[in-house]
């Protein structure tokens, strides 16, 4: 392989970086796959340090409120569901999508891969009534695998990760046999010039490699798109959304790193290994867990870099 780091500028990284932090978001944040919120199962999280209940109603409507029983704090992720309602365990209070007295539900999305929740009080933005989507393929016309990743960063160091594609062969040498960077958005790059567009080849074996041509872009501050443009399975999309959790006891930041990828062909095959996904996905899951376990170390290393020269400052 060649050297890269003469290509791999920090003043175009860091431009494509400050360009992608610039965009709305409308204040949403992904939460976790779709699927991982059942009718009756109601899930606890935390984003940028608010503490939320994730539950489905019934008819799949998706529903998110404060994670706190505004009687006496009660996680109200361990709440039994009756109908639309949670059911505090402690003492049974029941709270539902129209809320009530100090405890007042918020904007939630499904779009049918992920399932987001909108904040208004910690993204201070111009609220949408839905996520920045990017085009995607039908999720019922894709095989869709969502895998999560939790590391020591923040969401920008995630993205910068991504804004770095000339790391890609030499970082990854057990995902890529190949990959080559063919343009790269200038730093004054407008929208319609922001993006990265790429070679690369998706190692099967040792010796052998699938290769297709692709193109990066942030259509918000905490996404990054991965675009199939060229070769087999064009049209599939690699989403990476990143998320920022509760501060942690040790002073450092953590960051939910959810991909989602959504495979798609025109192949009269791609029908059959639609029909098997529940055999196909963990192998997705699998492989995208594996390089992401390489892209936090370098996220980990790029925040904790940033952070001892603040901290020296």
């Amino acid at each position: 392989m060649e050297p890269t780091w003469r290509d791999a500028k920090p003043g175009i990284i860091h431009a494509a970086q400050e360009r992608a932090q610039a965009r709305p978001s409308g204040n949403w944040y992904v939460v976790g796959a779709s699927r991982d919120v059942a009718v009756g199962s109601p899930v606890g999280v935390t984003v940028a340090g608010v503490e939320l209940v994730v539950w489905r109603a019934p008819d799949g409507g998706l529903h998110a409120g404060p994670g706190a029983c505004p009687h006496l704090g009660a996680d109200m992720s361990t709440a039994q569901q009756s109908g639309c309602e949670l059911i505090c365990r402690w003492h049974g209070l029941a709270l539902g999508p129209s809320g009530r007295a100090g405890w007042r539900t918020l904007p939630a999305h499904d779009d049918g891969v992920l399932a987001w929740v909108r904040l208004d009080a910690v993204g201070g933005e111009e609220p949408t009534d839905a996520p920045v989507l990017p085009v995607r393929p039908p999720h019922t016309e894709s095989l869709v695998a969502v895998a999560t990743i939790t590391g020591t960063c923040e969401p920008e160091d995630v993205i910068a990760n991504r804004l770095d594609p000339w790391h890609g062969a030499w970082f990854h040498p057990h995902s890529f046999a190949d990959l080559r960077v063919d343009s790269a958005p200038a730093r004054t790059a407008t929208d319609d010039e922001d993006h990265f567009d790429l070679r690369v080849a998706f190692r099967l074996t040792r010796h052998y490699g699938v290769p297709v041509e692709a193109r990066f872009t942030c259509p918000d501050p905490r996404t990054i798109v991965m675009h199939i443009t060229r070769g087999e399975g064009a049209g599939s999309v690699v989403e990476t959304h990143a998320t920022p959790l509760a501060p942690h006891p040790d002073g450092r930041a953590r960051t939910l790193v959810t991909e989602a990828v959504l495979a798609w062909s025109g192949r009269e095959g791609f029908g059959h290994a639609k029909k098997a996904q529940w055999l196909v996905r963990p192998l997705m899951e699998f492989a995208a867990k594996r390089l992401w376990v390489d892209d936090i170390e370098y996220a980990e290393r790029t925040y904790e870099v940033r952070r001892r020269r603040s901290l020296s400052s």
